[in-house]
């Protein structure tokens, strides 16, 4: 299945206000992270399409990977196509990938793989490509088994304190408005005791800390346990990798991720 949209422009303003809730410093350059807001809605389209076999309530997001061909400038038109890859098992379930190209005059210049995960009917031969999800609608049962990985960095942390209103911010801007990181009371019915942070705010967050980038390079991370809001966590980044920790419990990782140049 695939869903295109040609002619994008960036709004000055809608840029502005995205650089405020993520970090960013103004430039010439996009930030990695921006493209992803106008493809969400071709997201949404394939989701939510009578053939699409799952519901789109309750897929969890596992990963995104974001390559960068060479700086995409405010000033430049852009494509869109947005397609979905094959099914395939997962030790909770199953999982696909939401796959999204950006095109200048027909030049690639940025791709987008967010992978995800349909719990339930899961394989007990099935690899994991990541342990843990974070972004959308995790289970109590998930939540509880995240544990911290291999290579962890160990730069000096630095604390964030993100208010209870993070998930509106950051939804009204990127038009992702999924309940569960609006409102504590719209959260408790999928299970999560208070509104979650988006995954993607808090890659562009790491992004925007990372600042400044290559003009070309892949970012890569896994949403390994969801950010309750409001919320202290620390950011920590050595040679090329990076995380989200819990500031009260170190030991309990929100994300991880690395840069490649």
């Amino acid at each position: 299945m695939e869903r295109s949209l040609s002619g994008v422009r960036v709004d000055p303003a809608e840029l502005a206000a995205y650089a405020r809730v993520c970090g960013f410093t103004l430039r010439d350059a996009l930030p990695a992270t921006y493209l992803h807001m106008p493809a969400f809605p071709l997201h949404m389209a394939l989701m939510t399409d009578g053939r699409f076999p799952f519901p789109a309530v309750g897929l969890v997001h596992l990963s995104n990977r974001i390559t960068v061909h060479r700086p995409a400038l405010v000033s430049e038109v852009f494509d869109l196509v947005v397609r979905t890859t094959p099914i395939e098992p997962h030790a909770k379930g199953r999982t696909f990938s939401l796959v999204s190209e950006a095109r200048v005059d027909g030049e690639l210049v940025w791709e987008d793989v967010s992978t995800m995960l349909r719990r339930g009917g899961g394989s007990a031969t099935a690899e994991n490509g990541v342990r843990e999800g974070g972004g959308s609608g995790a289970s109590v049962e998930d939540r509880e088994s995240a544990r911290p990985t291999d290579g962890q960095t160990r730069g000096a942390p630095v604390e964030w304190r993100l208010g209870g209103d993070l998930g509106r911010r950051y939804g009204s801007i990127s038009g992702d408005r999924n309940p569960i990181h609006l409102h504590a009371l719209s959260a408790r019915l999928f299970g999560f005791p208070q509104a979650i942070a988006h995954g993607m705010w808090t890659k562009a967050r790491c992004l925007a800390a990372l600042e400044p980038l290559p003009d070309a390079y892949t970012v890569d991370v896994s949403f390994k346990r969801p950010i309750l809001l409001p919320s202290r966590v620390t950011f920590a980044a050595e040679d090329g990798r990076f995380a989200v920790r819990s500031a009260k419990n170190p030991e309990t990782i929100h994300l991880e991720g690395t840069v490649t140049p």
